[in-house]
């Protein structure tokens, strides 16, 4: 069985978490473009500095940075039988370069998931996990600015993909077990 999926959701809103335990689950890499960043910035690779200068000023990647490094990973034998993409797509943009990537191996998605979290929860969450793991991009200021533009951005990827009939929306509130025995339930 395959299972070509991606998880939406605000910074903050459990989708790590989540995106580990569904591809253990189903047996399929999580593919997460922010750790992908985040080791490139921990390598201080010449794309690790330009990424955290991004971080830093609360912006995002551009679009053909993160296209290619997509790209790249999902050309990769372990994604035969599926992925679960985390952090990726966030634009209409990102979308219409997946679709072709996609297109290219005839490979369409199966599922969108989206975690449904309410903005003062993310940023409580964001604030707290700054405090346990010294994350100095994750300031309140900062925090409120990616959640604006997740909205502003992100968000119609959600009304693009509902079009679609792929998007299943989970309620990502709750415990981590709760959270995922939703997500089973509305995979399956």
């Amino acid at each position: 069985m395959t299972m070509r999926l991606i998880i939406l959701g605000p910074p903050g809103a459990g989708k790590g978490t989540q995106a580990a335990r569904i591809a253990e689950h189903f047996g399929i890499p999580p593919i997460s473009t922010g750790d992908i960043f985040r080791a490139n910035i921990k390598n201080e690779t010449p794309l690790g500095l330009e990424v955290k200068s991004i971080l830093a000023a609360g912006g995002y990647v551009s679009d053909d940075i993160t296209n290619a490094i997509v790209e790249s990973r999902l050309a990769e034998a372990d994604c035969e039988p599926g992925f679960l993409l985390d952090g990726y797509p966030r634009t209409l943009g990102q979308v219409d370069a997946l679709d072709e990537m996609l297109a290219k191996g005839d490979r369409p998605l199966e599922r969108v998931l989206e975690l449904v979290v309410p903005d003062d929860a993310v940023v409580a969450r964001l604030l707290k996990r700054a405090e346990i793991e010294g994350r100095a991009d994750d300031t309140e200021e900062v925090i409120r600015e990616r959640m604006a533009i997740y909205h502003r951005e992100t968000r119609p990827l959600s009304e693009a993909y509902a079009e679609r009939g792929l998007l299943v929306a989970v309620d990502g509130e709750g415990s981590m077990d709760e959270v995922f025995d939703r997500i089973v339930r509305a995979l399956s």
